[in-house]
């Protein structure tokens, strides 16, 4: 395919809505889904009538299949895959109860998984996937078990799938973002200045001493996309400003 044609999962704010806009900037096709009937309407005033918006629900299987024939009749194809849905229920291990851990595992393991398995058929030969991990998945967080252990399960997942997709020329890849500015910090239920006392904490351990944006995290995942990234496949990159390198 001539035109980069791109699914994006969890599209609707934040880095996803970054990550669209900036490739729609670039000439692609983009088709982007969220949950959120808030986000979804904030989604259609900031981006381009051309980007695509779907309201579906990544841990149900029913609306991944209405999404992937959505893209099949509009695109035909895809050469990218940006399985970026995820939630954050952070709390301590012993306030975590059955239907929380369920939800959870639900949207950021088991959803994204099934939404490669069943958009597989239209990967175009030498298309990228790429899934949203976290850093959680790979530096210690108090209260943080769940996020990172749903998305350190999508990581683990990564190598074997770079591997089997590799005879069609498919490559797979991670982004685990650090500390990034993006509505997720508003939803935390701390006031204002609690959030401003959390943030300004977190960056002070953060080399770069800042949270990074929205729009950098995009840039990485946009080069993964791209033929520039040809040769990359099974790996995980941080976008954490080197949060975590300090002895």
């Amino acid at each position: 395919m001539s035109k980069e044609t791109v699914l994006i999962t969890g599209g609707t704010s934040g880095i996803g809505l970054a990550t669209a806009r900036l490739l729609h900037e670039r000439g692609a096709n983009v088709l982007v889904t969220g949950r959120n009937p808030e986000t979804i309407r904030s989604a259609r005033s900031a981006l381009p009538d051309e980007v695509a918006i779907l309201q579906a629900d990544v841990a149900s299987l029913d609306d991944t299949d209405r999404v992937v024939q959505h893209a099949r009749e509009r695109f035909g194809a895809l050469t990218g895959l940006f399985l970026n849905a995820g939630i954050n229920k952070a709390m301590p291990l012993e306030a975590v109860d059955e239907s929380t851990y369920d939800e959870v595992f639900a949207v950021n393991a088991k959803g994204q998984f099934f939404t490669l398995q069943k958009a597989l058929p239209l990967l175009a030969d030498k298309a990228s996937v790429v899934f949203t991990v976290g850093i959680a998945a790979v530096r210690g967080l108090a209260g943080a078990t769940l996020g990172g252990g749903s998305k350190g399960a999508l990581l683990t997942m990564v190598p074997s799938l770079a591997v089997e997709l590799a005879p069609r020329g498919v490559r797979v890849n991670a982004v685990s973002p650090g500390a990034i500015s993006t509505p997720i910090w508003t939803k935390s239920g701390l006031s204002a200045e609690q959030l401003t006392a959390v943030t300004e904490s977190m960056a002070a351990g953060i080399p770069l001493k800042r949270l990074g944006e929205a729009e950098e995290v995009a840039a990485m995942v946009a080069f993964l996309l791209s033929d520039a990234a040809g040769y990359i496949t099974g790996e995980n990159f941080l976008v954490g400003g080197g949060a975590g390198l300090r002895v």
